[in-house]
């Protein structure tokens, strides 16, 4: 008999055991690295710079989902942006400018439950722009 260590006793080395090696323990599989599709997607739409991050590491640059999300947020940005141009302008740009942002705000918060959920929100011109680009079908 041994003991757990997996030594022989001296009673039985004597008549003739040999020493068993402990029995293999248990390795779990190792724990895949980085963020899931869907959380990088959503992620992306945080603000500009990890759209832009994901657009320039590996893995998540080689991957059609993240990349999809990634290039449509920076075309959400721009559309801010314009929007912001647009302000500038009394009275009827300030309207323009609160209209669109609301609208933003709200596609922006689809866009972030579709890709958490593994889906995609194709806006219109920049969703088309991003599955080319991506080579994501959405």
């Amino acid at each position: 008999m041994s003991d757990e260590m997996g030594s022989v006793p001296p009673e039985a080395q004597q008549q003739g055991y040999q020493q068993v090696p402990p029995p293999p323990q248990y390795i779990p599989p190792a724990q895949a690295s980085g963020l899931s599709d869907t959380a990088a997607g959503a992620l992306a739409y945080i603000t500009i710079i990890p759209a832009i991050l994901f657009l320039l590491i590996d893995p998540y640059k080689d991957k059609p989902f993240v990349k999809f999300h990634s290039i449509q947020c920076l075309g959400l940005a721009i559309c801010g942006f314009c929007l912001g141009v647009i302000a500038v302008i009394p009275i009827l740009g300030w309207i323009i400018y609160i209209v669109g942002m609301l609208t933003m705000l709200v596609v922006w918060i689809i866009c972030i439950l579709k890709a958490s959920q593994g889906g995609a929100f194709k806006l219109p011109v920049i969703g088309k722009f991003a599955s080319e680009q991506s080579g994501y079908a959405a």
